[in-house]
């Protein structure tokens, strides 16, 4: 098997694919479509179903709001009708929803700026958005009964979806919504990740995070937790990284080998990733296939140390990292801080106080770390320089995914938002 160079890429590649013009002289209707778009950062609000657009850098101001489920009482009829949709979607609720339903999880803009693309868990669906009408342009119902994380290609065309009962990634044309391929992962697929070169898809499998079998003794009731990298071609399994017996080499057998949010170096070779229950994060030499490095930031005192208590059991769950990788943005979720951390040192910056900080992303200028605060319904950037707070904006209920996109120019939120 060919070298295999992952990264964290979200929609970054897409992005830079859209700002890249032609000259004047030679410049397409293509090129001026790409150049009348402005980019913008989407915020998922998972219990309010609907999802807000701000600013990408600067002040990061709300520009607008999108409803993500106008289909919303068709679907429930749905539900309603059928007695094992309306069990799994009740469990969903009283489970990972923490009591809420989980409208929207993951979301893209598509290439020409002109819809959203969004998982909804609840839903166990991909819809696609119209931003300029708010209406539906596709629905993709996924295998099994809920929908999670979802990565876009770095040509921005193709979108794969985790759908976590059914241990399957669907991979979809983000246009048409027609499914191109899926393929097998372990236990509750989770986090998708395009390499650079978008040959190959890479899905990590966190296991069943909603049960109260916690102690590291019960680790094993917790299920297959690997990542699967296949072939974004064939969709065909190429290769399977299980931490397990890497975190055993060093002496942490009690620690969990689910692995959460993860980004890769900007030259491919490290992996740094969050794993259940832990307070920090793993360096993973992708060439030696070996945990290097282990770094446990600080214990929030007022937050307590009984596992069962962790929701979905992430103790961390946020990771981003700065263009030129020099930086480390960690969200401390059950801790209630962020933190930028050197990726050379290892040492940890301020602890920038925040309410259940779910996802850590970049700024469109790259110079800012922006996580939601799901605790506190708002977002807030920190400078990955200082360390330092710069500002939060409220946006709605329970933030969680805060993704890169783009938008219309002169784009203003449709009449459902």
């Amino acid at each position: 098997m060919p070298a295999i160079r992952p990264r964290h890429l979200c929609s970054v590649a897409a992005a830079l694919a859209l700002t890249v013009t032609a000259p004047a002289t030679a410049a397409t209707a293509a090129d001026s479509s790409a150049a009348a778009l402005r980019e913008v950062l989407f915020v998922g609000n998972n219990w309010d179903g609907t999802a807000d657009v701000i600013k990408s850098s600067g002040d990061f101001a709300k520009i607008g709001r999108i409803d993500v489920v106008p289909d919303k009482d068709e679907r429930m009829a749905e539900i309603n009708a059928d007695p094992i949709k309306w069990i799994y979607f009740m469990a969903i609720r009283n489970s990972v929803g923490e009591g809420h339903d989980q409208f929207v999880d993951d979301m893209y803009s598509t290439p020409d700026g002109t819809s959203m693309v969004v998982s909804r868990p609840s839903f166990a669906d991909v819809v696609s958005i119209d931003l300029t009408t708010g209406d539906i342009n596709w629905r993709f119902a996924v295998s099994g009964y809920r929908a999670d994380h979802m990565a876009v290609s770095p040509d921005g065309k193709r979108v794969a979806v985790s759908a976590s009962t059914s241990n399957t990634v669907h991979v979809l044309d983000i246009n048409s919504g027609k499914e191109l391929g899926k393929f097998a992962t372990g236990d509750k697929p989770h986090e998708n990740i395009f390499p650079q070169d978008g040959k190959y898809i890479y899905n990590m499998a966190i296991g069943d995070v909603n049960t109260q079998t916690d102690a590291p003794w019960l680790d094993w009731t917790k299920g297959d937790r690997r990542i699967t990298v296949v072939d974004a071609t064939t969709y065909q399994q190429v290769k399977v990284v299980d931490m397990r017996p890497k975190l055993d080499a060093i002496g942490l057998t009690d620690f969990s080998d689910a692995v959460r949010p993860a980004v890769f170096s900007p030259d491919e070779s490290k992996l740094y990733f969050q794993v259940s229950f832990f307070n920090g994060f793993f360096e993973y030499d992708l060439a030696t296939d070996k945990i290097t490095r282990t770094k446990t930031l600080p214990k929030n005192p007022a937050t307590s140390d009984d596992r069962t208590t962790f929701v979905n059991d992430s103790r961390h769950h946020g990771l981003s990292m700065s263009p030129d990788g020099s930086k480390l943005c960690v969200a401390g979720t059950m801790d209630d801080y962020a933190t930028v951390v050197n990726r050379t040192t290892l040492q940890e910056g301020p602890l920038v106080t925040a309410s259940k900080p779910y996802w850590a992303t970049v700024s469109g200028d790259g110079k800012s770390c922006v996580v939601s605060e799901s605790g506190t319904d708002q977002v807030t950037a920190i400078d990955f320089a200082t360390g330092k707070k710069q500002v939060s904006v409220p946006v709605g209920d329970h933030p969680q995914r805060v993704r890169l996109a783009h938008v219309p120019a002169d784009w203003t939120s449709p009449s459902a938002g």
